[in-house]
């Protein structure tokens, strides 16, 4: 009986104390409420071997431990995905900055809240590559490569910046580089290989199955003229960044905590080599899904580049990009790191 009306009295007690949490907004009742429902978001993906965290965090969890039901949305670029975040189609983007997001920040629609992958010295990073034909006729290294044509996407890309670093690193104006703007990456490897352009650089993942399978040549490194270069960004809407903190926050804890797997698994080679191969699992799932595993595995390790712990931000490499959009004319020069930059949620560097 004792037994009984103790555990009575508790009931009447957490009754009683839940009551009055309800009367008074306390936020026990308000977090335990949160967890019963995830909140929805999209991520915008380009199926890139640099986009790995984004499914390691799928597979492993990491975005549902985060209270985050997320979707992956897929793009062939950065400029469009750019867009759709502007619009509110998706929430976050992980890609590099481009004339079209950067304007799109001027109208107040997206910030830049992280950095992802970077160039670092010692690693292989993006290649430069020429075409066999080019390669034949003399373009050996980058600084033959006046007169000679360099593969983008579009123009204001992450390809339009790194030939302009190229170039200048070897003391050739722009203006004597043929850009081919071809839209998709896809395209870009196509005609390379074709030898419709003579030129390009691009992440190792792809650079070195190209350069395995015959198709192009190794003429250089991007980290030789570009060695702190912030290829990536990770960004997302005004609003988002304005009034869902939470969501955000939540967002960045889940795709840092991939980035820590992947960064031990195939930078820093730290991880068993059971877990490298969960790794490459995982993205094989989304990238090259075409190749048998070991053959994209290989990819994936050989291609690896550092992408920065918690999503820290290399300011000062983000801010040469947006000065050298302004000096390009391709932005305008009222826009300032204010209006592009928050950088209330991670480190920079």
């Amino acid at each position: 009986m004792s037994k009984f009306q103790l555990s009575r009295r508790q009931t009447l007690a957490g009754l009683s104390a839940a009551g009055a949490m309800s009367v008074f907004g306390a936020p026990f009742s308000l977090s335990a409420r949160a967890q019963d429902a995830q909140i929805k978001a999209v991520l915008g993906i380009i199926r890139l071997a640099s986009q790995a965290p984004s499914f390691i965090a799928m597979e492993r969890g990491y975005f549902k431990a985060e209270n985050l039901d997320m979707e992956f949305k897929y793009f062939e670029a950065a400029q469009p995905m750019a867009v759709a975040i502007a619009g509110g189609d998706v929430d976050y983007g992980v890609t590099a900055m481009s004339g079209g997001l950067i304007n799109l920040a001027e109208k107040n629609a997206v910030k830049v809240i992280g950095g992802s992958l970077q160039e670092e010295k010692g690693l292989a990073g993006q290649i430069i590559l020429a075409s066999n034909k080019a390669y034949e006729a003399g373009l050996t290294e980058p600084k033959h490569l006046a007169g000679k044509s360099f593969g983008i996407t579009t123009a204001g890309s992450s390809f339009h910046f790194m030939a302009y670093k190229i170039a200048k690193a070897n003391n050739i104006p722009l203006s004597e580089i043929t850009l081919r703007p071809l839209q998709k990456v896809g395209a870009v490897v196509g005609a390379l290989t074709s030898g419709q352009i003579d030129a390009w650089a691009i992440q190792p993942s792809i650079a070195k199955k190209m350069i395995a399978e015959g198709a192009a040549k190794q003429i250089g490194l991007v980290s030789d003229v570009a060695p702190d270069y912030q290829v990536t960004t990770v960004f997302t809407s005004t609003k988002n960044a304005a009034e869902e903190r939470v969501k955000t926050e939540a967002f960045i804890r889940a795709y840092s905590k991939a980035i820590d797997d992947y960064n031990a698994a195939l930078v820093d080679k730290t991880a068993s080599a059971e877990e490298v191969d969960a790794i490459a699992k995982f993205v094989h799932k989304y990238v090259e899904m075409d190749l048998p595993f070991e053959q994209a595995k290989a990819n994936l390790v050989n291609g690896a580049m550092r992408i920065n712990k918690g999503l820290a931000l290399s300011l000062g490499s983000v801010t040469e990009q947006l000065n050298w959009f302004k000096d390009e004319k391709m932005v305008k020069d009222t826009i300032t790191s204010e209006m592009l930059f928050d950088t209330s949620y991670v480190k920079t560097i």
